[in-house]
């Protein structure tokens, strides 16, 4: 699995932290210095929708004034956006062949990352 996070952020240490109690093997991967790659992005956004794969909260997606662009954005040139810059993503981004999660919510994990994964690290 790789896990595409940044260190400073609590709700990646959550599900960091999830990931170690259930003994998911990962490739921890810094979002901020290794954005996610377009193909994962663009699976993410089949599954959950250009407005869940932005930060919505950051600093970045403030200043740029991203809200009011995503209005005349396409979603490749969303997709764009979103690969050069991780720190417009929501994160954490987990993902493997058969799993992909944006964010940390702990019921999810669960059910994608919690039951049947190989143990160890």
């Amino acid at each position: 699995m790789q896990f595409y996070s940044y260190n400073k952020c609590g709700t990646c240490r959550k599900a960091k932290q999830f990931l170690d109690d259930h003994k998911v093997p990962y490739q921890e991967i810094d979002i901020t210095e290794n954005p996610p790659p377009k193909a994962i992005l663009k699976r993410a956004l089949k599954e959950r929708g250009l407005g869940k794969l932005f930060n919505t909260s950051g600093v970045q997606y403030k200043e740029l004034n991203i809200k009011d662009k995503l209005k005349t954005m396409t979603e490749d040139e969303a997709l764009d956006l979103l690969a050069s810059n991780g720190r417009l993503v929501k994160r954490p981004v987990a993902v493997d062949k058969s799993g992909l999660t944006v964010g940390f919510d702990p019921g999810e994990y669960e059910t994608v990352w919690g039951r049947g994964k190989s143990s160890g690290r």
